[in-house]
């Protein structure tokens, strides 16, 4: 068993989506700075690390979330370093924003594969682990608009319904196995969802 292993028995591994920038940066570094241990993944993983910063107990690792293979090698890279995934945050996210007649279908189908099936994903690699251990956290981030709906918000919100019907179902289903799911649903502040990088705007495709 490698120090790293020896050592989870002091604190937890958070396994992290989307921790490139904006609240899954902060999370980690939070987790970090609380003497966790964290892998924080996303599409590029050097730019994680910069985001995060070094730590002797952070593994960057790459991970596009509606790739099932890399889910699966993410969380495999994951046992191998700590022996272990405690708390898993689906965080990664984007916006497709636009009313409905001008979100492209394909552009629909982005949403709905990022934000929906993302965390579907990354869940469905890690349970196995948790179920393992007989315990863990999934924490899925949601938002207000997997409550209420609103003009602009078709495919966004129309995602995080559906999430939340996931996670709210799949809840009862971990249970017995000392794993617990928690959504989160935060308001309006600051991240950099809405930045040209997480957002897309539909184009006027339609007359009056």
């Amino acid at each position: 068993m490698t120090e790293d292993k020896e050592n989870m028995t002091e604190k937890k591994v958070w396994f992290i989506t989307g921790a490139g920038r904006g609240m899954g940066t902060d999370i980690a570094k939070a987790a970090l700075a609380a003497g966790h241990a964290v892998v924080a993944t996303g599409r590029n993983p050097e730019k994680v690390t910069r985001a995060v910063g070094g730590n002797k107990d952070l593994l960057a690792v790459k991970l596009d979330v509606t790739e099932p293979a890399d889910a699966a090698a993410a969380v495999q890279a994951a046992v191998d370093r700590f022996g272990r995934i405690d708390v898993l945050v689906n965080n990664a996210g984007n916006f497709y924003a636009g009313f409905f007649e001008e979100i492209t279908p394909e552009d629909f189908r982005r949403q709905i594969e990022t934000t929906m099936f993302g965390p579907i994903n990354v869940t469905r690699a890690a349970l196995p682990i948790m179920r393992a251990q007989r315990s863990g956290l999934v924490v899925t981030i949601s938002s207000t608009a997997g409550i209420a709906g609103g003009e602009f918000l078709t495919a966004y919100a129309a995602s995080k319904f559906g999430v939340e019907g996931w996670a709210e179902s799949l809840a009862p289903e971990i249970a017995p196995f000392g794993i617990r799911s928690m959504i989160v649903e935060p308001g309006f502040f600051r991240t950099e969802l809405l930045t040209p990088e997480s957002t897309s705007y539909a184009e006027s495709t339609i007359d009056d």
